[in-house]
């Protein structure tokens, strides 16, 4: 296995948590959670509602992706994190399906759990390859 790297991307804001905003190892790179934050202005207060939140998380996601000089095309497995998951489900799936091809879509588990940084709805973590 090769020696793993911690990424902190220039022009990004810190973590909310103590981690890297992704590692890599072996040609694998996993991005810490994101969430609905603007990553210009962090300190900004949340959109409103599931789908403004899905939308800014992915866009979050493809954006450090990009720091990486990745694409959402080389995302192989997705988890999100609902706080509303009977409620936001159906939106999220919706907003979700625009970001991948349809014939190339990653794996993905979605959980509902009980509370997420910043009272956001919504996080999204993933794994993608070199």
């Amino acid at each position: 296995m090769s020696a793993p790297k911690f990424h902190v991307l220039d022009g990004f804001p810190k973590s909310v948590s103590p981690s890297s905003h992704a590692t890599e190892a072996d040609g694998f790179v996993f991005l810490t959670g994101q969430f609905g934050r603007d990553l210009d202005d962090p300190a900004k207060p949340l959109p409103e509602g599931i789908r403004a939140q899905t939308e800014r998380t992915l866009l979050n996601m493809r954006r450090v992706l990009e720091g990486l000089g990745l694409t959402m095309g080389q995302v192989m497995s997705v988890r999100v994190f609902l706080t509303h998951f009977k409620r936001d489900y159906d939106a999220m799936n919706e907003v979700y399906a625009g970001f991948f091809p349809e014939d190339a879509r990653p794996t993905r588990t979605c959980v509902g759990v009980t509370d997420l940084v910043r009272d956001a709805l919504i996080e999204i973590d993933c794994i993608a390859k070199r």
